[in-house]
Protein backbone atom coordinates (compact mmCIF):
# COMPACT_ATOMS: atom_id res chain seq x y z
CA UNK A 1 0.00 0.00 0.00
CA UNK A 2 1.64 3.75 -1.13
CA UNK A 3 1.93 5.99 1.46
CA UNK A 4 -0.89 7.78 -0.47
CA UNK A 5 -2.72 5.19 -0.37
CA UNK A 6 -2.79 5.64 3.79
CA UNK A 7 -2.84 9.29 4.16
CA UNK A 8 -6.00 9.36 2.42
CA UNK A 9 -7.36 6.38 4.31
CA UNK A 10 -6.42 8.51 7.58
CA UNK A 11 -8.11 11.44 6.62
CA UNK A 12 -11.27 10.44 5.70
CA UNK A 13 -11.91 8.30 8.37
CA UNK A 14 -10.06 10.31 11.16
CA UNK A 15 -13.03 10.45 13.29
CA UNK A 16 -12.83 7.39 13.32
CA UNK A 17 -9.90 6.93 14.57
CA UNK A 18 -10.11 9.34 17.60
CA UNK A 19 -12.27 6.64 19.25
CA UNK A 20 -9.87 4.26 19.94
CA UNK A 21 -7.30 6.10 20.51
CA UNK A 22 -9.74 8.76 23.10
CA UNK A 23 -10.53 5.25 25.35
CA UNK A 24 -6.74 4.38 25.36
CA UNK A 25 -6.01 8.11 26.96
CA UNK A 26 -8.01 10.46 26.25
CA UNK A 27 -6.80 13.87 27.82
CA UNK A 28 -4.00 13.52 25.75
CA UNK A 29 -5.94 13.26 22.75
CA UNK A 30 -7.73 15.83 23.20
CA UNK A 31 -5.41 17.97 23.89
CA UNK A 32 -3.56 17.01 20.89
CA UNK A 33 -6.91 17.21 18.76
CA UNK A 34 -7.81 20.59 20.33
CA UNK A 35 -3.68 21.62 18.66
CA UNK A 36 -4.70 20.46 15.34
CA UNK A 37 -8.44 21.35 15.30
CA UNK A 38 -6.81 25.21 15.23
CA UNK A 39 -5.04 24.13 11.67
CA UNK A 40 -7.97 23.19 10.23
CA UNK A 41 -7.11 18.99 10.38
CA UNK A 42 -11.02 18.64 12.07
CA UNK A 43 -14.27 20.06 12.21
CA UNK A 44 -15.37 21.01 15.76
CA UNK A 45 -18.78 19.01 16.14
CA UNK A 46 -18.02 15.61 14.57
CA UNK A 47 -14.70 15.87 16.92
CA UNK A 48 -16.26 17.05 19.96
CA UNK A 49 -18.49 13.55 19.24
CA UNK A 50 -15.77 11.56 18.47
CA UNK A 51 -13.81 12.30 21.71
CA UNK A 52 -16.60 12.47 23.89
CA UNK A 53 -17.64 8.89 22.71
CA UNK A 54 -14.29 7.49 22.93
CA UNK A 55 -13.93 8.33 26.53
CA UNK A 56 -17.60 7.52 26.93
CA UNK A 57 -17.14 3.94 26.01
CA UNK A 58 -13.76 3.45 28.02
CA UNK A 59 -16.14 4.67 31.03
CA UNK A 60 -18.65 2.12 30.40
CA UNK A 61 -15.91 -0.26 30.30
CA UNK A 62 -14.68 0.01 33.92
CA UNK A 63 -18.12 0.33 35.09
CA UNK A 64 -18.61 -2.82 33.90
CA UNK A 65 -15.61 -4.65 35.24
CA UNK A 66 -16.82 -2.92 38.85
CA UNK A 67 -20.17 -4.38 38.36
CA UNK A 68 -19.18 -7.84 37.05
CA UNK A 69 -15.60 -8.60 38.43
CA UNK A 70 -15.36 -6.15 41.06
CA UNK A 71 -12.88 -7.07 44.14
CA UNK A 72 -11.42 -9.95 41.74
CA UNK A 73 -10.33 -7.57 39.05
CA UNK A 74 -8.77 -5.52 41.25
CA UNK A 75 -6.92 -8.26 43.89
CA UNK A 76 -5.80 -9.95 40.01
CA UNK A 77 -5.10 -6.91 37.73
CA UNK A 78 -5.26 -3.74 39.91
CA UNK A 79 -1.70 -3.09 39.88
CA UNK A 80 -1.03 -2.79 36.16
CA UNK A 81 -3.47 0.04 36.03
CA UNK A 82 -2.44 1.59 39.81
CA UNK A 83 -6.18 0.74 41.32
CA UNK A 84 -4.97 -0.60 44.84
CA UNK A 85 -7.48 -2.39 47.25
CA UNK A 86 -6.76 0.57 49.66
CA UNK A 87 -7.63 3.36 46.85
CA UNK A 88 -11.04 1.29 46.45
CA UNK A 89 -11.87 1.46 50.00
CA UNK A 90 -11.51 5.07 50.21
CA UNK A 91 -13.04 5.67 47.22
CA UNK A 92 -15.81 3.42 48.79
CA UNK A 93 -16.29 5.23 51.97
CA UNK A 94 -17.09 8.31 50.31
CA UNK A 95 -19.77 6.77 47.80
CA UNK A 96 -21.37 5.67 49.99
CA UNK A 97 -22.45 8.99 50.66
CA UNK A 98 -21.70 11.41 47.88
CA UNK A 99 -21.58 9.18 44.62
CA UNK A 100 -23.98 11.62 42.28
CA UNK A 101 -21.06 14.56 43.64
CA UNK A 102 -18.40 12.04 43.57
CA UNK A 103 -19.00 10.56 39.36
CA UNK A 104 -19.46 14.12 38.02
CA UNK A 105 -16.44 15.89 39.82
CA UNK A 106 -14.38 13.25 39.19
CA UNK A 107 -15.42 13.64 35.37
CA UNK A 108 -13.93 16.96 35.19
CA UNK A 109 -11.21 16.59 37.31
CA UNK A 110 -10.10 13.49 36.22
CA UNK A 111 -10.71 11.90 39.67
CA UNK A 112 -8.07 13.36 42.29
CA UNK A 113 -5.89 10.52 40.93
CA UNK A 114 -8.66 8.33 41.77
CA UNK A 115 -10.46 8.16 38.50
CA UNK A 116 -10.45 4.14 37.44
CA UNK A 117 -10.97 3.54 40.82
CA UNK A 118 -14.27 5.89 41.33
CA UNK A 119 -15.79 4.59 37.85
CA UNK A 120 -15.27 0.72 39.09
CA UNK A 121 -16.61 1.93 42.62
CA UNK A 122 -19.56 2.94 40.49
CA UNK A 123 -20.25 -0.50 39.20
CA UNK A 124 -19.53 -2.05 42.07
CA UNK A 125 -21.70 0.24 44.34
CA UNK A 126 -24.64 -0.68 40.81
CA UNK A 127 -24.76 2.89 40.61
CA UNK A 128 -28.18 2.60 37.98
CA UNK A 129 -26.72 2.71 35.12
CA UNK A 130 -28.81 5.82 33.18
CA UNK A 131 -27.91 7.87 36.53
CA UNK A 132 -24.37 6.87 35.96
CA UNK A 133 -24.99 7.74 32.48
CA UNK A 134 -26.26 11.05 33.12
CA UNK A 135 -23.36 12.34 35.72
CA UNK A 136 -21.02 11.26 33.56
CA UNK A 137 -21.96 12.49 30.14
CA UNK A 138 -22.41 15.92 31.63
CA UNK A 139 -18.83 15.60 32.92
CA UNK A 140 -17.53 14.63 29.97
CA UNK A 141 -19.54 17.11 28.14
CA UNK A 142 -17.16 19.96 30.25
CA UNK A 143 -14.04 18.38 29.96
CA UNK A 144 -14.25 17.51 26.60
CA UNK A 145 -14.48 20.85 25.73
CA UNK A 146 -12.28 22.59 28.64
CA UNK A 147 -9.10 19.76 26.87
CA UNK A 148 -9.84 20.89 22.96
CA UNK A 149 -9.72 24.29 24.24
CA UNK A 150 -5.84 24.45 26.47
CA UNK A 151 -5.21 22.28 22.78
CA UNK A 152 -6.72 24.94 21.01
CA UNK A 153 -4.86 27.59 22.92
CA UNK A 154 -1.83 25.87 22.33
CA UNK A 155 -2.16 26.15 18.40
CA UNK A 156 -2.67 29.66 19.14
CA UNK A 157 0.35 30.50 20.79
CA UNK A 158 2.24 27.81 18.12
CA UNK A 159 1.32 30.67 15.87
CA UNK A 160 2.78 33.67 17.34
CA UNK A 161 5.83 32.07 18.35
CA UNK A 162 8.86 32.32 16.46
CA UNK A 163 9.21 29.41 13.80
CA UNK A 164 13.16 28.66 15.35
CA UNK A 165 11.96 28.28 19.27
CA UNK A 166 8.76 27.10 18.60
CA UNK A 167 8.76 23.77 18.51
CA UNK A 168 11.10 23.99 21.72
CA UNK A 169 8.39 26.46 23.19
CA UNK A 170 5.19 23.62 22.81
CA UNK A 171 7.48 20.68 23.77
CA UNK A 172 8.09 22.95 26.97
CA UNK A 173 4.60 23.78 27.28
CA UNK A 174 3.11 20.40 26.72
CA UNK A 175 5.26 19.20 29.59
CA UNK A 176 4.57 22.04 31.96
CA UNK A 177 0.61 21.40 31.44
CA UNK A 178 1.16 17.37 31.88
CA UNK A 179 2.90 18.47 34.94
CA UNK A 180 0.76 20.49 36.48
CA UNK A 181 -2.62 18.57 35.66
CA UNK A 182 -0.32 15.47 37.16
CA UNK A 183 0.85 17.50 39.92
CA UNK A 184 -2.87 18.78 40.90
CA UNK A 185 -4.39 15.10 40.97
CA UNK A 186 -1.53 13.98 43.48
CA UNK A 187 -2.16 17.06 45.38
CA UNK A 188 -5.83 16.39 45.73
CA UNK A 189 -4.98 12.89 46.01
CA UNK A 190 -3.26 13.28 49.25
CA UNK A 191 -5.94 15.77 50.32
CA UNK A 192 -8.81 13.65 50.26
CA UNK A 193 -6.43 10.42 51.60
CA UNK A 194 -6.04 12.80 54.72
CA UNK A 195 -9.27 13.58 55.45
CA UNK A 196 -10.45 9.80 55.43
Amino acid sequence: MHIQTVLEYLITYRYFLIIPLTIVEGPIVMVLCGFLLRFGTFDLIPLYAALTAGDLIGDVGWYCVGRYWGIHFVKRFGKFFSVTEEALQKVTKLFQKHHNKILFISKITMGFGFALVTLITAGMAKVPFKKYMLLNVSGQLIWTGVLLSVGYLFGNIYTTIDKGFRDVAIIGIGILVVLLIYGLGRFLSKKIGERL
